[in-house]
């Protein structure tokens, strides 16, 4: 393996770290809206977010930028920052995936946050709180 793969094997398995990290806590603070009725808004006129999906999303982009404050961001809940199209790697976010089923009270939404780099999938992580699941690709 070229020093170059390695180093970047390296980066993307502490990024994973990062990433897991991040996801678990952020699925923390969605779960304790889960259930709970929070405040819903329609974005786009047929989509739902709720307060749930903007406590979730600012906690990832203030930990995540915070480790890593030359990534790019890219959130479903955040407005788009031309600005990551000159970062080498981006943070690549859905703070709560499956928001219709957080608010059903359905067990199908999960935490979802990636690395990438020039349109490659370096990192990623589901974090399925209300299932007790986590899965990761690295």
């Amino acid at each position: 393996m070229p020093v170059l793969d390695q180093l970047t094997s390296s980066e993307a398995r502490d990024d994973l770290a990062l990433l897991r990290d991040a996801a678990r806590e952020a699925g923390a603070i969605a779960m304790g809206y889960f259930g709970n009725n929070p405040q819903v808004w329609m974005k786009g006129g047929t989509s739902p977010v709720s307060e749930a999906d903007h406590a979730a999303d600012a906690y990832l982009r203030e930990t995540l930028l915070r480790a890593r404050p030359d990534y790019g961001w890219l959130s479903e809940e955040t407005a788009d920052d031309h600005a990551r199209l000159s970062a080498r790697r981006t943070f690549v976010v859905d703070p709560i995936d499956g928001t219709r089923g957080f608010l059903d009270g359905l067990h199908s939404w999960c935490v979802s946050v990636a690395v990438v780099e020039e349109g490659r999938s370096l990192a990623g992580v589901l974090e399925c709180p209300a299932k007790g699941e986590t899965y990761w690709a690295c």
